[in-house]
Order: structure tokens, then sequence, then C-alpha cells
């Protein structure tokens, strides 16, 4: 294309201009008076020529749209020429006919929504949507009881009850109308009901409803009379839904869904939402759920399946709610084998880490209901009889995420007078080297060398005292224990005394916080029971129970050994201290003691069966006549 056939002055008019001579002959005028008269109905194209050159002149020459080269347009823009501003300057869309048309079709459609905003909540659109539903189940019950066999006769009443499942879902958002008068018409029975429809499509949408219904998260966006409407009305609904049987047809419908479908998939994860959300409202209800289904068989299948997914870590997340706060459930785990199950599962990360984020929370949480499990004694005896304490042992020895979670589930077995059997056991797995390995912060060639972290400390004092309390007196196992002090020059009470320093550093800066506080209330209110207990469970959290079980431990070992102590009392005068601050912190530890009269109170093997005040008050007294 010739750009400057596009910004060119256009031609003059090309033409000779007729003059009259001065002395013109009667013929000459009558000539041009005969050509006047024949051009003046049309203007001649001189003139036409010379009027738009006259009014164009320095100006773009205005051309027919069709001479006009559409190549020009910028990737074929439609509206290049078009779309131009007041000064004539063209910008164009960028698009092409075709996308303009299908950009014009998505822009109606965007007008038509926004337009149809929606119905705001209100009582009477509440029943409205009640009404529809109850006449769909109605509706649809009816026809399928006249056509069973001809599934054309009630398929639209199906998407009709498809439909009103699926209106009932933004009731959520107002819970303070809904669901009383969700109880109150009697549409909860019904939605109830439908967990039994023969369409597992409609038990899907009802099991969604369930579950967006129960969320708990829609109450935590309003201010605190809101979240308190919110409870009120939650309440109504679970205790509804609880009489009308809704867990026990949750966990039977479990074995409907086929899990290999997208649609039953996220239905089994909404049925395993449904109970958490009921349980995290009301945790009491975790005895029924395992006492009256089959709940617990479900859980420790699904968690031993080969493949993993989302569905798989939810059931491991559910499983540690269960266990957490609930003696029942717990034996009730060790019933079912559920011990060897997890244990099962927990040896495939003897090897390997997890392979993402997911995988990683579904670890965590086997082990968390592990840990919960074994404070019950009769768990612990499974435990060791699964050889849970050898598997432990082996995973602490590899590097890998599975390790601080095996030293805290061993801090958890070993615990109490029921852990004596587990200690010895614990000690005869050669677990003793591989311990105070991770407690100097030491490894293998192999292997990065590494302090451990806080939460491990802390699990391995855990263990240390756990094994100076129940291994019994003059046995192999504890001189054995008791050797690992002594070797390398005490480079154990040397960590030990130097966690301690630490330790105490932390705790005296939560000491003058909780001092400061007092000065400051001690004008408005006194200071009741209840407010010292919390200040006490904040200078626990602050590094007082740290500091509890090393002062345990350093007072056993320096009974037990006569250099023990000699070292321990030449370093702790090095930072001008003396035991006699040990004894201090083991009287506060002996006065927060709850006594145990049980029989599990009293130790079955271990320091001349006594219990953990007896021992600590044995201790104090030995220390004090030391100091």
């Amino acid at each position: 294309m010739d750009i400057d056939k596009l910004f060119k002055v256009p031609k003059l008019p090309v033409g000779s201009k007729r003059k009259l001579p001065d002395n013109p002959t009667p013929e000459i005028l009558k000539k041009l008076r005969l050509d006047e008269q024949a051009n003046s109905h049309t203007p001649s194209e001189s003139m036409v020529q010379a009027t738009a050159a006259k009014s164009r002149r320095a100006t773009m020459e205005d051309g027919p749209e069709d001479d006009m080269d559409a190549s020009f347009a910028p990737g074929g823009d439609a509206d290049y020429y078009a779309e131009e501003d007041e000064d004539g300057r063209f910008y164009g869309g960028g698009l092409t006919s075709e996308q303009k048309q299908i950009l014009s079709i998505f822009e109606r459609a965007e007008g038509e929504g926004a337009q149809d905003e929606p119905e705001e909540v209100t009582i009477t659109s509440i029943r409205r949507t009640l009404l529809r539903f109850e006449r769909a189940v109605n509706k649809n019950q009816d026809q399928r009881s006249k056509y069973p066999d001809d599934p054309s006769k009630f398929i639209d009443s199906e998407a009709d009850l498809d439909s009103a499942i699926k209106a009932m879902l933004p009731l959520a958002q107002s819970p303070g109308l809904a669901y009383p008068e969700i109880v109150r018409s009697g549409a909860i029975s019904l939605l109830v009901g439908l967990l039994s429809h023969e369409n597992v499509d409609i038990v899907i949408d009802a099991v969604e409803a369930f579950h967006e219904l129960t969320d708990e998260e829609v109450g935590d966006e309003g201010d605190e009379e809101e979240q308190g409407e919110f409870q009120a009305a939650l309440k109504v609904l679970v205790e509804a839904l609880v009489q009308n049987s809704v867990l026990e047809l949750l966990v039977d419908n479990l074995p409907r869904l086929n899990e290999s479908e997208e649609s039953d998939r996220q239905g089994v994860f909404h049925i395993i939402g449904v109970f958490e959300n009921v349980l995290g409202f009301n945790p009491d209800l975790s005895v029924q759920l395992v006492s009256k289904t089959k709940m617990m068989n479900w859980l420790l299948e699904r968690i031993q399946s080969r493949t993993h997914d989302e569905n798989r870590s939810y059931a491991a997340e559910l499983l540690s709610i269960l266990l957490q706060d609930s003696a029942p459930n717990r034996q009730e785990l060790g019933k079912k084998d559920g011990v060897e199950a997890i244990l099962k599962v927990l040896s495939q990360f003897r090897r390997r880490d997890p392979v993402d984020a997911d995988e990683m929370e579904f670890m965590e949480n086997l082990f968390d209901a592990l840990c919960s499990a074994l404070s019950e004694p009769e768990i612990k005896s499974l435990f060791l009889a699964s050889e849970g304490v050898d598997l432990m042992v082996l995973i602490m020895k590899e590097n890998l995420e599975s390790k601080s979670r095996s030293i805290k589930t061993l801090d958890y077995a070993m615990s109490g007078s029921a852990g004596s059997e587990l200690c010895s056991n614990f000690v005869d797995a050669l677990g003793l080297k591989t311990l105070f390995s991770a407690f100097m912060g030491k490894a293998s060639k192999k292997q990065k060398i590494t302090a451990p972290a806080s939460e491990d400390t802390s699990h391995i004092l855990g263990i240390i005292s756990s094994l100076l309390s129940n291994l019994t007196s003059d046995s192999t196992d504890r001189i054995r224990l008791l050797a690992k002090f002594v070797e390398n020059n005490y480079e154990k009470v040397d960590k030990l005394l130097e966690i301690r320093e630490n330790t105490y550093s932390r705790l005296r800066v939560v000491d003058a916080e909780i001092e400061a506080e007092k000065k400051m209330l001690a004008e408005e209110v006194a200071n009741s029971p209840d407010d010292d207990d919390l200040l006490y469970l904040r200078r626990l959290d602050g590094g007082l129970f740290t500091l509890q079980t090393l002062d345990y431990i350093l007072a056993w070992i320096a009974m037990e050994d006569d250099g023990v102590r000699a070292h321990i009392i030449q370093m702790l005068e090095r930072k001008s201290l003396t035991l006699r601050d040990v004894v201090k912190t083991l009287r506060v530890y002996y006065d927060n003691v709850e006594v145990d009269y049980s029989a599990e109170g009293k130790a079955t093997g271990g320091v001349a069966g006594m219990s953990q005040k007896e021992i600590l008050e044995n201790l104090i007294t030995f220390i004090e006549e030391c100091s």
C-alpha cells in the first residue's frame, strides 16, 4: 500500500477557465448563454471539484470506505476505522468481528445477571423455599411409588427435587432465621429421610446441604451477638439431626459411595465434614458416633488405602478428633486392632518423607491419634505387643520428618506407671544410644548434624524422666541408663545444665511480666484461685514445665551417683547457684501434682512401687540433706 496516497493534498481540478475577450462579439455571448442553460440543473464537474478542493485543502483525502485497504487495520480490527474520538483519531478495540460478537454476547449476559440481584433472606422467603422443597419431595415420592419401574415418569420430579435441595443452601447465611424454621416445619426430617433415597445423587445433594448448614465458619463472620445467635440456632439444628439418627444414616451411606467417581468422592468428603462440624459443636457426640455406628471400622480401613488422596487424609483427621478426649473411643480402637493398623501405616514413613503437604498432615494426624490413644493403659499394652517401641526406635534413627513424631509418641507411651514395661523394652531395643544422640544433636556420618528442636528436647527429657521413674532399682537397664550420664566426662549432665540455664532465663521473663500485671490489677480486683491456676498454666508454658523436668532428672542422677552429684554442684556454683535452687523448683512441682489413688497410680514395676508425689518427696528430702 502506498502511504503517500492516503496523506496527500488533493490535486486541484484540472481544466481551462474560459475568459471573455475585451470586446466579445454577439456570437460569443449567445454561445455562452446556451451553455449555462444546458447545465442549470446539474453542477458541472469542474464546480464540484473546485468546491471539494476549497473545503478540504490541506486535509487528509476522504475516499469511499469500500476503497480503503482493510489490511491496514492492526490485527484485522473490525472497528479500527469505525471508532474515533472527537478529533477524528482512530483507536479501535483490537478485536475482529467475530471476537466483537462474542464479547457482545457476554456483556449482554452480564447485564442480565447484574439485574437479577439475590433475594433478601426473610422469614417469608425461607418458608417459600421450604414449601417448594416439601412439595418436591412429596411429588418425587408419589411418582416413584406409582412408576417404580419407569424412570422416565419420575426423572423430571427428581430434577426438581435436586433444584429444591440446592435452593436450601443459601439458608445457611441466615441461621438465626432459617434453622428454627427448618426444624419447626419438619423439613429437617424430610432432608434426613433423603439419605435413604434410591438415587445416590439425591443422597449426595442432601449430604452437601447438611455440610453447609452445620458449617461453623458461617457464624464466625459476625459480631459477638450474631455468633451467640448462630450458636443457639445451630444447637437446635444439631439436636434435631441427632434425634432423626443422621449420624447412623450418614455412616450407612459410606459403603454406597464409589470414590472412583468424582461426585461420590465429594459425597464422602462432605460426610466426614458433617461429622467434623457436629463434633466441633458438641464433642460428646463422638462416643455416640463410635458406639452406635461402624465409623471406627470404616476409618481404620480407609487410612490403610494403598493410594493417598484427600479423603484418606480427612479420615485420619477425623480419627484423631474421635480419640482426642474420649477414653471409650480409645478402648474401642484397641478392640478393633486399631493400634496395629496405625503402626502398619506409619511404618511407610520409616524410609521416606511424605510426598506433599497433604500427606504430611495425614502422617501427623495418625501420630496424634496414636499419642491420644496411649493415654490408656490398655493401649500401652497393645502398643508393646505390636512392637510399637521397636518401630519408633527405628524411625528415630532416620533423620526424616517422622523422627520428631516418633520421639513424641515414645514420650506418651513410656509416661506414667503403666509405661514400665515399655521403658524396659526401649532399653532392650537399644533406644538409649539413639535417644542420647538426638539429645546431644549428634548423627551418623550419612546424616547432617542438627540441634534438636525445642519440642523434641522437651519430649526427650520426658522420656528420660520416665526411664528414671519406671526402671527398677539396681536393674541392668537402670545401670545402663545412669552410665550414659557418666560417660565422656559428664557431657550429658553439662547439656542438661545448659538447657536449664536457657529455660530459666526464659521463665524469668515470663515471671516479670506476670508480676507487672499483678501490680496493675492489684488495686482493681483481688486474685481468685482460678486466676492463680491460670497464672500457673502460663508459667508452665513459659518454661516452668521444662525446668521441672530438668530438675527432676538432675535430682535423680545426683542421688544415684556421687560423681554426677559432685559435678552438678561444681557446675551450679559457676553460675552462683546451688542444689537449693533445684529443690525450690521441685517443691513447686510437688505442690501441684495431683494424688492418684487408683490402682494405676502405683507403679507396678517402677521404683519401689511409689507414686510420682512420693518420689518427689523423697528426692526433695535427699537433695536438702546434700545442700
